[in-house]
């Protein structure tokens, strides 16, 4: 029986919850998410494998127009996901271009490299912010009709529960617990992986004045209630 869980989370906003563990030993879950957009296509967050579940589940909401990786180290399916979808578009940060395995895939957008400010075709339906001072190079993105923030690993919420849901594990994190925003150990991750302070300044701040009410994380469940709450709380150190 597949592991991976689909669920409508809000309106045209689409779920892929699995178990994942980092080193094979930590418990972060992983989790693609797929927006219906207005034209009727399908942008998606690339980072689960994309099993017969997820793909006929993609398939019912529309065909897959942009495929994207979000950050240096969300890049293992994304050559999986554009032979299950040639006419769909690659866009991912030049951080995960470098460490891909597939060498022939090709990218139509890159950030890190294209010039801030352009434009990849999905912006009515889905706003972006590259934070070049993350250590990752993540992308957070922001999707107003459901007030749903989107991203891979600026902000955690474990345990995974939901994506250890159907697997023998707990998805208990060991000698943790848990790791969520409002813990004093995020605020603390959160500062150490910036880079550039003035860069995160920027970034976190564009965030935050996003009119967000959920966040759906690649590694932990998602956040429901008092989204910005959290935001604020495990970026602190950059609002100050």
């Amino acid at each position: 029986m597949s592991e991976t869980v689909i669920r409508e989370v809000a309106k045209d906003v689409w779920t892929f919850s699995r178990p994942f563990a980092r080193f094979g030993l930590f418990p972060v879950g992983g989790r693609s998410t797929a927006v219906k957009m207005q034209n009727g296509s399908v942008w998606l967050l690339a980072s689960t494998t994309p099993d017969t579940e997820t793909k006929a589940k993609l398939e019912e909401l529309g065909p897959v127009q942009y495929i994207i990786g979000a950050d240096a180290v969300h890049h293992m399916f994304l050559s999986d996901f554009k032979k299950a979808y040639p006419e769909a578009k690659v866009i991912a940060p030049k951080a995960a271009i470098e460490r891909v395995e597939d060498k022939t895939l090709k990218f139509d957008g890159v950030w890190g490299s294209d010039p801030a400010g352009t434009k990849y075709g999905f912006e009515d339906d889905v706003q972006h912010c590259y934070f070049s001072g993350f250590k990752n190079k993540d992308v957070a993105f922001f999707h107003p009709a459901s007030k749903t923030m989107i991203q891979a690993d600026l902000l955690f919420n474990l345990p995974p529960t939901e994506q250890y849901s159907k697997s023998s594990s707990s998805g208990r994190v060991p000698l943790i617990g848990s790791f969520g925003p409002f813990s004093w150990i995020h605020s603390k991750f959160a500062s150490s992986m910036g880079e550039d302070n003035e860069a995160m300044k920027r970034d976190v701040r564009t965030v935050a004045n996003w009119d967000f009410e959920r966040i759906i994380p690649c590694h932990g469940d998602v956040i429901e209630s008092r989204a910005q709450d959290a935001w604020k709380a495990a970026y602190k150190s950059y609002l100050s």
